[in-house]
Parts: structure tokens; C-alpha cells; sequence
């Protein structure tokens, strides 16, 4: 008798989701969030607030070697 797939990755242990890596929406935002770095592009705007951003919270920005 075959064994269904799932029932085989069950058997051996592979049928684990939590060690898959979240790649939602979600996810990515709260960790583009948590570290925050320099911008690549953007308008003079943002710009202007990236600059007053790092000067008000200087601990919530990451070293930048660029800058």
C-alpha cells in the first residue's frame, strides 16, 4: 500500500511550518521597521524627514558606512 505524502512527511518530520521563514506583507514591514536605514531614493522630502528622523532618535537608526 502507498503512503500519502503528507502522511510520509509526518512520518519523518518534515511537515514542520514553523521553521519556514515568514515572507508576508506584514512580516517584511515590521522588520524594514525595526531596522531602519538610510533611503535609497526618494524625494527632497523625504530626505528632509529621513534627516530629522536620525537627529530626534539617533538609537532607532542603524550605522550607516555611507553617511
Amino acid at each position: 500500500m502507498a503512503i500519502r505524502p503528507d502522511e510520509f512527511l509526518k512520518k519523518y518530520g518534515f511537515d514542520r511550518e514553523d521553521d519556514e521563514r515568514d515572507h508576508s506583507l506584514r512580516h517584511n514591514a515590521l522588520e524594514h521597521a525595526r531596522h531602519l536605514r538610510r533611503p535609497r531614493a526618494g524625494t527632497p522630502h523625504d530626505w528632509a524627514e529621513w534627516e530629522r528622523y536620525k537627529r530626534e532618535h539617533p538609537g532607532d537608526v542603524e550605522d550607516d558606512p555611507e553617511s
